[in-house]
């Protein structure tokens, strides 16, 4: 019995590819003259592929109702499963095609959380459409996060502000604006006046966790009494929301929060804002892969055109 069910389960499939994908073709064409149409083939091998695959299987798939082929019970549910092996069968090739031309099978990216999520996010979901068998590892990083996660090996790329020795990085064209905020009714908010650095350090402030192993302590935006420090972006921005400290914050994460009123810029002395460049920073320099490649270059696409939108200069 065992060798009975070995033979039967690895025979040779009667039924070709192409029968398959006339049979598809009728049914979602809706006539054998539009499907011969859409497969670019005569009518006659069209009706003639059917007639040999329902003569093999020995069962109808279509009725004749007038002058239309209307399919069968059994017509439906070979059309269903025909779809999805006409599907599985693209799906293989273009695996085999982004295997032999070496597409990696998974890609580490460290990104710092200052960069725009909507811009990386639409990054992703492109390269996801080239490459959909490509899982994506994503480590948002604070400071000197995404140049560890490179040293250790952990990524084939980063964006990061900060580039580590050894490394070149690439800058990417548009900067990232940071601007000081708390509520409104924050009380750096009710001194009606330009604010001193003198001022800030009065109050509490609010800053994210460096999240590379080896911290570095001083890289604080001003040295104050008070200081709440967190591990997310979104509890930072959360707690000045609440009026529970100032922080500094990119402006491309807190767009809702201003247009809202929840948050409103501090007037700083010496200009409240600063620009941070961001740079694109290959693990392996000399030959990145292939996948690695194409997602840099989608990200440096996309940063071009959101400068040129913004009518910045690149």
């Amino acid at each position: 019995m065992a060798v009975q069910s070995d033979s039967i389960s690895t025979q040779t499939p009667r039924i070709s590819l192409e029968q398959w994908r006339c049979l598809v073709a009728l049914v979602e064409a809706g006539g054998y003259a539009q499907a011969a149409d859409r497969l670019h083939k005569s009518q006659s091998s069209v009706s003639y592929a059917i007639q040999k695959l329902e003569s093999t299987l020995g069962m109808k798939a279509f009725a004749i109702e007038g002058r239309k082929a209307v399919l069968t019970s059994t017509g439906q549910m070979l059309y269903a499963r025909a779809k999805q092996l006409l599907n599985d069968a693209s799906d293989i090739e273009r695996d085999a095609h982004k295997a032999s031309a070496g597409w990696e099978s998974q890609i580490g990216i460290a990104v710092e959380v200052l960069f725009p999520t909507w811009l990386l996010l639409n990054c992703l979901d492109q390269f996801g459409r080239e490459s959909p068998q490509t899982r994506i590892e994503l480590y948002e990083t604070v400071l000197g996060g995404a140049p560890e996660a490179l040293q250790d090996g952990r990524v084939e790329l980063a964006i990061s502000p900060h580039v580590p020795q050894g490394y070149s990085g690439e800058p990417l064209a548009r900067q990232v604006r940071i601007i000081p905020v708390a509520h409104p009714e924050h009380p750096l908010h009710q001194l009606g006046r330009e604010l001193t650095v003198r001022d800030l350090r009065s109050h509490r402030h609010l800053v994210v966790r460096d999240s590379s192993s080896t911290r570095n302590r001083s890289a604080t935006t001003v040295e104050v009494a008070q200081r709440w420090t967190v591990t997310n972006m979104a509890t930072s921005i959360g707690a000045a929301c609440r009026g529970y400290g100032f922080a500094w914050l990119p402006e491309e994460k807190i767009r809702k929060e201003l247009s809202e009123g929840t948050l409103k810029p501090l007037p700083l002395r010496g200009g409240s804002e600063r620009y941070l460049q961001m740079y694109l920073i290959f693990a392996d320099q000399e030959s990145p892969g292939p996948g690695a490649k194409r997602l840099a270059q989608i990200i440096r696409d996309e940063m071009e055109a959101g400068c040129r939108a913004a009518q910045c200069d690149a």
